[in-house]
């Protein structure tokens, strides 16, 4: 059974970091597309990094240059290491898994960024 866990977040003023942290298991994350969505209150969800399994990036167009997505092959985490944080960063975060047809999520980690 897939499950993803994640971690990281908290209460950050704006220009700080965080690093959020994904942990997998019943799985392995380099064998997968991994994500990180985010949502606002009243906003969609909306994709902010994604991982293939080949090591390929890319990232929503309001983060490029400040976040970075990463895994750990040995912790089998993925990883978003988040800089220069902005208020409307704040959300919200869910690590994501496509697999074929299927896909998972965790049940989120809340980023709130004080101006």
């Amino acid at each position: 059974q897939v499950q993803l866990v994640e971690s990281g977040g908290g209460l950050v003023q704006a220009g700080g970091s965080l690093r959020l942290s994904c942990a997998a298991s019943g799985t392995i994350v380099s064998f997968n597309v991994m994500g990180w969505y985010r949502q606002a209150p009243g906003k969609q969800r909306e994709l902010v990094a994604v991982i293939t399994s080949g090591g390929s990036t890319d990232y929503a167009d309001s983060v490029k240059g400040r976040f970075t997505i990463s895994r750990s092959n040995a912790r089998n985490t993925v990883y978003l290491q988040m800089s220069s944080l902005k208020p409307e960063d704040a959300a919200v975060y869910y690590c994501n898994m496509k697999r074929n047809l299927f896909e998972y999520w965790g049940q989120g980690t809340q980023v709130t960024v004080s101006s």
